[in-house]
């Protein structure tokens, strides 16, 4: 349970306070509300590229890492499909400096050319080097995009494709900033050694001025529901075969989210998982295998991944693994099996409550999805789980026509197969 207060700037930033005397640290943590999805198709990866430029110094404070490491503190940054997330943790009597760095690039973000000739680079470099010249680094390039037809899921954060990044100008950075990285669309959480009344005076200080702007109203296309498997075949230079196995699931608020998440965690989760247990352990088919849910907040993916052992063709593999999903369909999972990984996701978000920074980003983010006090209802949601709901949703989500599935073979095994 995560205790906190909340007030709202005449600007519309929402600010969460949440008051840990027992450490002498402070951290601020502001969200946007503002992801790859938001992107043009024709214009992808500038949430990404943004993150970057974030860092690059505002009109004020051309050095925006300096002063922050002079008092103690450390930042980081991150973005996914659906937001962009910001952290500063530093000693809690020197707060204040990190609401005057934070406000400052809120407010006038330093444009200049060479800040961004510098940052696309970086970017650029990023994507040749973790996407395309990595062994299976090109996978969430090719099967998003199999997965998803409509929906802005079906590119990666890092984008589309590099060119978008090589050729992202100056205009456009500007409009992306002023669209999305206002006041009113951002969650801001202060979490640790602070005061909720000094907490209102340093935001009334040094954020109430801000200018809102237009709230952007978010009108997506939603992805249609799949009627039909679909298949990509690659020959790649990779140390060794590997399959994934996408099928369409429930959005992060659905009530079945939590269910779809705990069969992840039956499939996949520890040695002692079904997926380890019958094709790793037991009988030595796969080196390794995976299940998890992507945790998007519009509607998710369920991922399978594994990696056959040289005697076992991609095509045994995909069969060995189908009869597994077969299996959670027809069967009911047992008390035992059940109670085990309800326990371990409840020791996991006990965990997450112990760090003032994992507090600080998952209220902004349960903020962000509609109501902080989510996350304080979300044990209960996932220990309510029955049987019944998960057998239900695996026969909901593991159809073939539900699946997209890439085989990605390692070239020396082209003949073989």
């Amino acid at each position: 349970m995560i205790n906190y207060q909340r007030f709202t700037l005449d600007n519309g930033l929402r600010v969460l306070v949440h008051e840990d005397h027992t450490t002498a640290m402070a951290c601020v943590n502001i969200l946007y509300d503002v992801g790859a999805r938001d992107e043009s198709p024709d214009k992808t990866g500038f949430a990404h590229l943004f993150e970057h430029l974030m860092f690059g110094g505002s009109v004020n404070i051309p050095n925006y890492d300096g002063p922050l490491q002079e008092v103690g503190g450390e930042n980081n940054a991150f973005t996914s499909n659906d937001i962009t997330n910001y952290y500063i943790t530093l000693p809690s009597a020197n707060l204040e400096t990190a609401f005057w760095l934070e406000s400052d690039r809120m407010l006038s973000l330093a444009f200049s050319e060479q800040s961004l000739d510098v940052q696309r680079n970086v970017v650029s470099e990023e994507f040749k080097q973790r996407y395309l010249n990595q062994p299976y680094g090109d996978v969430w390039l090719r099967l998003r995009p199999l997965a998803y037809k409509v929906h802005p899921y079906r590119w990666a954060t890092i984008g589309k494709e590099l060119k978008h990044i090589e050729e992202a100008q100056m205009d456009d950075v500007r409009d992306f900033f002023q669209r999305f990285y206002l006041p009113n669309n951002a969650i801001m959480v202060i979490a640790g050694d602070v005061d909720f009344n000094q907490v209102k005076e340093l935001s009334e200080k040094w954020f109430g001025n801000i200018p809102s702007g237009v709230k952007m109203v978010r009108s997506l296309p939603q992805e249609p529901k799949q009627e039909a498997a679909r298949r990509e075949e690659v020959y790649a230079d990779v140390p060794v075969s590997s399959i994934y196995i996408a099928f369409h699931g429930f959005a992060r608020d659905d009530n079945d989210y939590a269910t779809m998440d705990l069969l992840s965690d039956i499939l996949s989760r520890g040695n002692s998982s079904r997926l380890f247990r019958a094709l790793v352990k037991d009988q030595p088919l796969f080196s390794e295998v995976n299940a998890y849910v992507m945790g998007s907040i519009d509607s998710n993916l369920f991922v399978i991944e594994g990696k056959p052992l040289p005697h076992i063709s991609l095509a045994e593999a995909e069969e060995l693994l189908w009869n597994q999903l077969e299996l959670i369909k027809k069967d009911k999972v047992g008390k035992s099996e059940l109670d085990k990984v309800k326990n371990k996701v409840e020791s996991t978000m006990v965990f997450a409550e112990l760090s003032i920074l994992d507090k600080a980003m998952n209220l902004a983010y349960y903020e962000v999805l509609g109501d902080a006090n989510l996350y304080n209802q979300e044990v209960s949601r996932y220990l309510s789980v029955s049987d019944v709901d998960l057998q239900r949703v695996a026969q909901t989500i593991f159809l073939k026509e539900n699946s997209s599935t890439l085989l990605y073979h390692a070239k020396e095994a082209q003949h073989v197969e």
